[in-house]
């Protein structure tokens, strides 16, 4: 079959420059409506900490936002050409860490949301994130503009690049951060990176240990840091952790399961995380082998993906199982401790080794230059992730080689991000009024 063409038919469907456009639906709900309905279920005592750090700045309250973007892309045509989506797709979910072989590499890193879904929407999602971070930044309109022109067009040229590589290599492939570094023509590029390198060669176990915890009685214990780390004396949270651990132990590759048996619970803290998952389930647990050497698991409880609503239900019934494998899929190379559990109530997790050595781009503090080289590095990040989990060639088709859809796309951002101006000075408003608890 021809993919090329059949990528090529889809044009007739939905044409490039259709993806410049964006319209409100008349029906949405209010902003205040769509946050309520997101912090259903999440820890009381931490959703005024999440609402605190979204209304930092439109920046920040789109990070806590797919859902509503999921909402918004889901009325406007979609190409169905699918792909294994993050689908929570924007500038921060991507850094470096280290490779079970410690080898540095940049990759996505966060897959709270991922599920099969059409390409384009996680590509929409990023370029927006851009023009908001050039913003956040006070670059100058048309450079914030350029920002998501840049995304988009390294996405489709590498696309286009990796259409031609053998399957194999294509999975093989990594971006391994010291060679990036050394191939990089741009000064920019070459610095932002060697300061990643730098940043995880200081990351070791040992320094997190003394970090976030103190001694009490000769013993090592998680320090308090209320209300984004703390203790609950209140629950029967150790009894929960047992049962999740014992889950969890059976989704791991036997070596690895054998490698976790060597260390047992010393300590245990709730922990806030991120933006959009504060509120949800998230406990650090601290680890120790019979040498006394450290380990950091962190227990991140799993809900439905915000695309499922618009898309479908994922393939697997257990949350958690659908973050693993989505991650497995879109990484060239997983944590070792990456596997899933449930809770004695039924609630669905995942669990991955914390901070092992893995690192985020100070991204709030990059001039125009390294925000355009960090674009190229997304757009080129994103092209090998959707190359790998749907068709390339379908992709490279429909995309073609003239910059149609670069235009497209940065003209998209440019409104999804006044939309979501305008959408922080409603979440804001409601928020002085008492709307949101």
């Amino acid at each position: 079959m021809d993919y090329l063409a059949q990528g090529k038919s889809i044009r007739q469907q939905v044409g490039r420059k259709e993806h410049a456009e964006f319209k409100l639906n008349k029906t949405r709900p209010s902003v205040a409506d769509m946050i309520k309905a997101s912090d259903h279920d999440r820890l009381p005592k931490l959703i005024p900490v999440r609402h605190e750090r979204m209304s930092i700045s439109p920046f920040s309250f789109y990070r806590g936002t797919a859902g509503i973007m999921a909402y918004d892309l889901s009325t406007l045509p979609r190409t169905n050409i699918m792909v294994q989506a993050m689908g929570d797709c924007h500038l921060m979910n991507f850094g470096g860490f280290a490779t079970p072989e410690r080898t540095l590499v940049f990759d996505a890193n966060d897959f709270d949301e991922t599920l099969p879904a059409s390409w384009e929407w996680d590509l929409k999602r990023l370029a927006t994130s851009f023009v908001l971070a050039g913003r956040h930044n006070k670059l100058k309109e048309r450079d914030a503009r350029e920002l998501a022109f840049i995304v988009s067009q390294s996405y489709r040229n590498h696309l286009i690049e990796f259409e031609k590589l053998n399957t194999l290599d294509l999975w093989y492939m990594k971006f391994d951060l010291q060679t990036l570094r050394e191939k990089s023509k741009s000064t920019e590029t070459r610095q932002m990176l060697q300061n990643e390198i730098l940043q995880a060669q200081k990351q070791n176990v040992e320094k997190i240990l003394y970090k976030t915890t103190k001694n009490v009685s000769g013993n090592f214990e998680i320090a308090d840091q209320p209300p984004l780390i703390y203790h609950d004396r209140t629950t029967n949270d150790k009894d929960i952790l047992i049962h999740l651990l014992n889950y969890y132990m059976e989704t791991l590759q036997g070596d690895r399961r054998w490698l976790l048996e060597q260390y047992h619970i010393v300590d245990f803290a709730v922990k806030a995380v991120g933006v959009g998952s504060v509120g949800t389930r998230c406990y650090v647990l601290l680890m120790m082998n019979d040498r006394e050497e450290p380990l950091f698991i962190q227990v991140k409880e799993a809900k439905e993906s915000v695309l499922e609503p618009y898309t479908g239900k994922s393939r697997f019934a257990h949350s958690g199982q659908r973050v693993v494998e989505g991650q497995r899929l879109v990484q060239t190379a997983s944590d070792i401790f990456l596997g899933w559990s449930t809770g004695p109530a039924g609630r669905h997790f995942y669990l991955r080794q914390l901070r092992d050595k893995k690192i985020s781009p100070d991204v709030e503090h990059f001039d125009n230059e390294v925000l355009k080289a960090y674009a190229k590095l997304c757009g080129r990040m994103l092209a090998r992730a959707h190359a790998k989990t749907g068709n390339p060639s379908v992709l490279a088709g429909y995309m073609g080689r003239s910059e149609i859809l670069d235009d497209a796309i940065s003209r998209f951002a440019v409104a999804y991000a006044d939309q979501t101006e305008k959408d922080y000075e409603d979440f804001t408003k409601a928020m002085k009024k008492g709307l949101l608890s």
